[in-house]
C-alpha cells in the first residue's frame, strides 16, 4: 500500500507585477514520491515586481534565481528586482539576434505583416522548432542548471519573460531528472494558460484594430502554452538520445550520484 504524503499548502499565489508564479511542489514521481513544496518555483520576469511582490519573494528563502532571458528581453522589460541575499544567475536560452525582426513585427506589425509571419500554422511551426532547438542545442545550459540545483541552489526560482517557454522547458527538464511523470509535467506546463498567468501581449498599436480578435488569434500560438510544443520537446529527446535517461547522462552529463543529489533536494519519497 502506498503511503500517503502529508498535505503541504502550495505557494500558488497571484502576484501583482509578476506573472505566472507558482510552486511546482506536489507533482508525482513515477516511483510514488512527490516534489517537495518550497524547493522549486517558476514565473515570468521579476522586473515589474511591486514592493509587496518583492517582500513575498524575499520571504521564500530562495538561494538562486535563474533568469533565462536574453539581452533583448532585458532591454524590453528591464532587469529583475534585487532580492536580498539571493544569487541571480543569467543563463540565456535564446539568442537576441535570432528572430529580432520577427519579434519586432509581432510588436509593431500591421495585420498584413502578422498574417505573413503567423497565418496558416507558421506561428505554431516556429514555436515547435524553438522548443526542439532549446532541447537539442542548449544542453550545456540545462546541464549547468541541474548541476547547480544538485549542489547548492535550492530553493530556486526559474523564469524567462513569460515563464512559459524557456522557463517551462527548464522546469520540465528538472522534473524529468527527478522522475516526475510526463503527464504531470504537462499538466503543470499548461497552467500557464490560466487567465491570471498569461503574459500580457504588448503591441505598439493598442487600438481596437491593433488588438482585434484576428490579431489575438494570430498571436495565440506565441503566447499560449500548447501540448504540441512540449510533446515536440519530448520527441526531440527520444529522437536524439533514445530516451530520457540517455539525454540526462549523455546530453546533460549528469552522473548517477548527481541525479541522486537532485532527488534528495527536490523529492519527498513515498
Amino acid at each position: 500500500m502506498t503511503q500517503q504524503l502529508p498535505e503541504v499548502p502550495s505557494t500558488d499565489v497571484e502576484l501583482t507585477g509578476v506573472r505566472n508564479f507558482r510552486d511546482v511542489g506536489g507533482l508525482p514521481t513515477t516511483d510514488g514520491g512527490r516534489v517537495r513544496h518550497g524547493r522549486l518555483y517558476r514565473s515570468g520576469h521579476l522586473a515589474h515586481a511591486t514592493e509587496t511582490d518583492t517582500a513575498f519573494l524575499a520571504g521564500l528563502g530562495l538561494h538562486t534565481v535563474f533568469d533565462f532571458r536574453n539581452a533583448a528581453d532585458h532591454k524590453l522589460d528591464g532587469l529583475d528586482v534585487e532580492l536580498p541575499g539571493v544569487r541571480n544567475v543569467s543563463i540565456p536560452l535564446s539568442d537576441p539576434a535570432d528572430g529580432a525582426e520577427f519579434w519586432r513585427l509581432v510588436r509593431d506589425g500591421n495585420i498584413q505583416q502578422l498574417r505573413s509571419i503567423l497565418a496558416d500554422g507558421k506561428g505554431t511551426a516556429r514555436m515547435i522548432a524553438s522548443y526542439r532547438s532549446i532541447i537539442t542545442d542548449r544542453t550545456a545550459e540545462h546541464s549547468r542548471v541541474l548541476h547547480a540545483l544538485a549542489e547548492d541552489s535550492v530553493p530556486a526560482l526559474m523564469h524567462c519573460a513569460a515563464g512559459k517557454d524557456r522557463a517551462g522547458l527548464s522546469i520540465a527538464v528538472s522534473l524529468l531528472a527527478v522522475g516526475v511523470e510526463k503527464e504531470a509535467v504537462e499538466a503543470d506546463y499548461l497552467k500557464s494558460n490560466d487567465a491570471h498567468r498569461r503574459y500580457k501581449v504588448r503591441r505598439s498599436d493598442t487600438s481596437s484594430a491593433g488588438m482585434s480578435d484576428e490579431v489575438m488569434e494570430l498571436l495565440n500560438p506565441l503566447f499560449g502554452a500548447h501540448s504540441d510544443y512540449l510533446a515536440a520537446a519530448f520527441a526531440a529527446i527520444e529522437e536524439t538520445w533514445g530516451g530520457t535517461d540517455r539525454y540526462l547522462s549523455e546530453g546533460l552529463k549528469l552522473a548517477p550520484e548527481t541525479r541522486e543529489r537532485l532527488r534528495e533536494r527536490l523529492v519527498e519519497e513515498a
